[in-house]
């Protein structure tokens, strides 16, 4: 699992994103820090998540608290697309 993770410092070092953004969106549980021999470290599967949120707080200047439902409502979208092409799919076996 080690291979998988970045340690922060490095992270935040090479990209304009901030320690305490990464701490909000821990607070408000978009991401999860773990901790391992006291150094602190992300998921890189997180990354890509962590750079538009980043893009929505730094850039369209959108609070923590809209960023939250906007990760909640592209989740529920998510979850109907995946719902619909079932539902097609069960369709297409009666045509």
């Amino acid at each position: 699992m080690k291979a998988e993770l970045v340690i922060i410092s490095e992270y935040i070092k090479y990209s304009d994103i901030k320690l305490d953004f990464l701490s909000l969106l821990e607070e408000n549980e978009l991401i999860h820090i773990y901790e391992i021999d006291n150094n602190r470290y992300l998921h890189h599967d997180e990354l890509p998540e962590i750079e538009k949120y980043a893009r929505l707080y730094y850039e369209l200047s959108i609070n923590m608290e809209g960023i939250d439902v906007i990760h909640h409502l592209l989740n529920h979208i998510r979850e109907m697309q995946d719902e619909m092409k079932d539902l097609k799919g069960r369709l297409k076996f009666y045509d």
